[in-house]
């Protein structure tokens, strides 16, 4: 049985653009701690993913041994999601045209005639079916101070989505086969005829900054913290299009299917520690102040590629924690909806996440969030309800953190290496 022609595709796209795009995506980043605690973080990060959720909690009161020097090298998170089971489809499929083309159709009809039909059947049913998967990245570092602070990162995630699209003439044409005779099934060639497709939409951002933070303590005796992160930004698309049987990897050329768009952001940041021993902390973000879009490709237009448009708009998220010795509670809203950009829901997250700390040596976290924005006609993947779960281990300033996320449609899993001092 010869290689599976779509897993290839999906391999060489992937490797491809991963390559040029630096492992980047339009979802926000995210440390791996706050990915255990639901995806929060704007009133609760710690100074080295500061430049992720919040710069203002650069600058922000931290707990003894993590308020002087801060890395992260690296953070590395993933997610896949498959609803329909789509890659073992597309290896069925892949299969079962293989079977058809090498058989000795005249000798064995009847066999060829069910393959014509499984075939069929297995078209239909991957009709508009989605795999996706994420793959992020991030790196950072962080010197706070008492009044005034700096850090630098290096974030980005890649978003691939893999949908199948069954042509009706394919219908026609395999039902037509469960009954033909030999010679129409000898001179029958899949390869050719078949005009199935599977399609690859990926979109990307890679962004490069620095935060600057400044801690002003009140009359009252709370505190005050805002934040600034300029960064250089890169947008990224892909739009790959081909038949179930057409494609050939040395045929590939990923230029052919990508745009690109670079420019000049920046996030700014704000937290206000009140309560008795500054207890509480309340924190708002506005990501990627100046709009930037992007056009994707479409060179395929005669198997149904349309231009879309990548977005990224400012994003305003608000959250508010209490802290103690030992736990940390968090919640935080988006305040705006972010809309989707390929085969899955717009979405506008309410979370909350919680930590519960040994003596700063382990800890272990938890969260949910909440999609706000899903809703049933979506065209693709639905993101509702995600549970998350993860622990961290932080002996003599060095830092390991893992994350695992679970829902209906996603699972995932985040690792982090560190130090603070």
């Amino acid at each position: 049985m010869t290689e599976n022609r779509l897993t290839k595709l999906a391999i060489a796209i992937g490797l491809s653009f991963a390559t040029t795009a630096t492992m980047a995506s339009p979802q926000q980043p995210m440390s791996s701690r706050s990915f255990a605690m639901g995806g929060t973080g704007v009133a609760v990060a710690h100074p080295a993913s500061a430049g992720l959720s919040n710069p203002a909690m650069l600058a922000a009161d931290q707990h003894n041994g993590a308020d002087d020097f801060g890395l992260i090298l690296p953070s590395v998170n993933a997610r896949f999601a498959d609803e329909e089971e789509t890659v073992d489809q597309i290896d069925d499929i892949q299969a079962n045209i293989d079977r058809f083309q090498e058989m000795d159709r005249t000798s064995d009809p009847d066999e060829a005639r069910r393959i014509a039909g499984d075939l069929r059947r297995q078209l239909n049913e991957f009709d508009e079916d989605t795999v996706r998967a994420d793959v992020g990245l991030a790196i950072a570092a962080s010197v706070p101070t008492d009044e005034s602070s700096v850090g630098f990162f290096s974030t980005g995630n890649l978003r691939a989505t893999v949908r199948g699209e069954f042509d009706e003439q394919d219908d026609a044409f395999l039902q037509q086969l469960e009954t033909a005779d030999e010679a129409t099934l000898a001179t029958a060639d899949l390869d050719r005829d078949l005009l199935s497709r599977g399609r690859i939409l990926a979109s990307a951002v890679f962004e490069v900054g620095v935060s600057l933070a400044r801690s002003v303590e009140l009359a009252d005796g709370n505190k005050f913290q805002i934040g600034f992160s300029p960064k250089y930004v890169q947008l990224r698309t892909f739009q790959y299009t081909e038949t179930v049987s057409g494609f050939e990897d040395d045929d590939f050329d990923s230029d052919d299917f990508e745009t690109t768009k670079s420019g000049l952001n920046f996030d700014l940041g704000a937290a206000y520690a009140f309560g008795d021993n500054n207890e509480w902390t309340a924190g708002a973000i506005i990501k990627n102040a100046i709009p930037m879009d992007l056009e994707s490709a479409a060179s395929r237009p005669e198997l149904g590629e349309e231009k879309r448009k990548l977005k990224l708009h400012p994003m305003v998220t608000a959250g508010i924690a209490h802290k103690g010795d030992f736990h940390v509670l968090t919640a935080e809203l988006d305040l705006t909806e972010k809309e989707a950009f390929g085969y899955e829901d717009d979405t506008q997250w309410l979370a909350v996440g919680a930590e519960f700390d040994a003596f700063n040596y382990a800890q272990l976290r938890a969260g949910v969030r909440q999609n706000l924005a899903s809703n049933e006609n979506n065209d693709g993947i639905e993101e509702r309800t995600q549970l998350t779960a993860g622990i961290g281990l932080s002996p003599f300033g060095a830092r390991l953190d893992i994350g695992a996320l679970f829902s209906d449609a996603d699972t995932g899993v985040a690792i982090e290496l560190g130090a603070a001092f």
